[in-house]
């Protein structure tokens, strides 16, 4: 990600120094979080940061500000790994694009799904880097919702404060059949729980196998799409309201 962006804008990284996979949007609250400058070879400055992607976002905007550094738009990613339907609620890489999008900035979540579930590390990031450079050359997508986020006095979620959840499928460039903008469709799994004891408590490991259902088409589902050789771009918002049913919860009978 940040061997393509440097050739189009100054990179700078804030990331978490471990794995975060499905951590969501957890914010830490009531405790420090510590950061290290790193280096980082495409990029004009790096730290890495003891918390989560949100924290890394929240927190890293405001210390590269504190820096005399604005930022312009937030990449999240490469996830190693597919984003796709219902995953997105679990993902921390998504996470981390929402939070560029609740301080205001342009926000993209980027990830690269593999052929194997069980090999986590992507070997194709050409079709990524590429949309990467696309997004950020936008016009529509780089374009500040305001000079300080700040200041907004936001009272319904508008079109400015769209995300892009893009996912990628691990094969060379030329392999990948275009780009499909579609919605988010349903994740199922085969899961498992096992019954594991350490230290003479009792515990459950998790774990699950993603069920393919392929009922709807290509346009209207991501996760078919990915699987049929596309490149998905999903266009998100983190204004969770069903409108549709607002009008018949406000007609029922509260008691009060």
């Amino acid at each position: 990600m940040a061997e393509a962006l440097s050739k189009v804008g100054d990179v700078y990284v804030c990331s978490p120094h471990v794995q975060q996979s499905a951590t969501g949007h957890g914010i830490t609250i009531g405790k420090i979080v510590f950061f290290d400058d790193i280096p980082f070879p495409e990029a004009k400055q790096a730290v890495s940061m003891e918390g989560t992607p949100a924290d890394c976002v929240k927190m890293g905007l405001e210390l590269y500000r504190s820096r005399g550094i604005e930022m312009d738009m937030v990449f999240s990613g490469f996830n190693h790994g597919m984003n796709l339907g219902t995953d997105t609620l679990y993902s921390g890489t998504v996470s981390g694009a929402i939070e560029g999008a609740i301080c205001g900035l342009p926000a993209a979540a980027i990830s690269v799904s593999s052929k194997n579930a069980f090999h986590r590390t992507p070997d194709h990031f050409e079709a990524a880097m590429d949309l990467a450079v696309k997004i950020a050359e936008s016009e529509k997508f780089s374009k500040r919702i305001a000079e300080n986020p700040k200041e907004l006095d936001i009272h319904y979620i508008n079109e400015e404060h769209v995300i892009l959840s893009v996912n990628v499928p691990d094969m060379p460039i030329e392999e990948i059949k275009g780009v499909k903008v579609c919605p988010l469709s349903y994740r199922a799994y085969d899961e498992w729980f096992n019954e594991r004891q350490d230290d003479g408590r009792k515990g459950y490991h998790y774990s699950g196998a993603p069920k393919f259902l392929g009922e709807a088409e290509a346009d209207e589902s991501d996760i078919v799409a990915n699987s049929l050789g596309y490149a998905t771009v999903t266009p998100l918002c983190f204004d969770l309201t069903m409108r549709s049913a607002i009008g018949g919860w406000r007609l029922f009978d509260w008691g009060l």
